[in-house]
């Protein structure tokens, strides 16, 4: 594998963090979904999401979350290439959140809700290339 097809990999995987990131900040994520393999996996401290469909059925639920409005702040992307097929991925996270009047277009800066990591496997699949495992580690969190 060349420089150039590595430069491709790392974007591709970069920008499943960034799709990601747009759909739950804009009200869209339940299409969060698509961007897993179907036994996909997201995980954080509080629950274990195992597959698509109950990724999917998450993800409504928080779009269903009117109230809350989010913005996902990623940087420090750090993307290992395994082979053609296999990629593994860390960028820092951190997330600004406030739950409010539903339909405004404007919260309150309140700092950041939390700061942490995602940690992902990314596997090249027949429809490109798709999160199998995400991980959510919370380093950093405002006390409510």
């Amino acid at each position: 594998m060349d420089r150039h097809d590595q430069i491709l990999i790392e974007r591709d995987c970069e920008r499943l963090v960034t799709a990601y990131c747009h759909f739950v900040d804009h009200d869209e994520a339940e299409q969060i979904a698509g961007l897993f393999t179907e036994d996909g996996v997201w995980k954080s401290a509080e629950a274990t999401l195992d597959g698509r469909e109950q990724i999917r059925k998450a993800m409504a639920a928080r779009e269903a979350n009117a109230a809350r409005m989010s913005r996902h702040v990623c940087n420090n992307f750090l993307i290992d290439i395994l082979d053609e097929d296999h990629a593994e991925g860390t960028v820092y996270l951190t997330l600004y959140r406030h739950d409010g009047k539903e339909g405004r277009r404007l919260s309150p800066l309140e700092g950041p809700a939390m700061v942490g990591e995602y940690r992902d496997r990314f596997v090249r699949t027949s429809a490109g290339w798709r999160i199998a495992h995400r991980e959510i580690l919370i380093n950093f969190l405002r006390q409510e």
